[in-house]
């Protein structure tokens, strides 16, 4: 019980309400473009093939990469698993960073005149990430009630 007590300990504090909805709101569409289709996205079938087929990623890591985005984003959003949810998103963004996006440079692509997109999108992610796993879901977060909760029974 310490142990879930300890992962989901948080504080009523604004800062990593707005760090887990900024991350989870932006996150979401990206994950509903794996997992359903939606947003012009290949959806679960299609990412699996890309990421097993074209990238030659194991299928259990492609499942993790498809959960971490679309799973995540809705645990952050709720403030459910937060500092799970959202080290599933960094490992996420540092894959995508040492992979795809670290050869194409710093910046993203707003004028189409580089190859592929760089990874500075990445690297707000990875902070915001960062962020609540430091200090959790904060106000408003399912994390802070059951945390309350756990300490109450004890």
């Amino acid at each position: 019980m310490k142990a879930l007590q300890l992962l989901l300990k948080t504080d009523s504090s604004p800062a990593p309400l707005i760090a887990r909805l900024a991350l989870g709101l932006v996150m979401f569409p990206h994950g509903a473009q794996k997992a359903l289709g939606w947003f012009g996205g290949f959806g679960f079938d299609g990412t699996m093939g890309f990421f097993t087929q074209t990238m030659h990623v194991p299928a259990p890591f492609a499942f993790l990469a498809i959960a971490a985005e679309f799973a995540g984003s809705l645990g952050l959003i709720v403030g459910l698993f937060s500092r799970v949810a959202a080290f599933g998103i960094a490992s996420n963004m540092v894959v995508a960073i040492l992979t795809v996006h670290g050869a194409n440079g710093f910046f993203m692509n707003w004028l189409g005149n580089q190859k592929g997109e760089g990874f500075e999108y990445h690297l707000l992610a990875l902070g915001l990430a960062l962020a609540v796993i430091v200090q959790g879901g904060g106000k408003a977060s399912f994390d802070g009630a059951l945390s309350r909760r756990i300490a109450a029974r004890e």
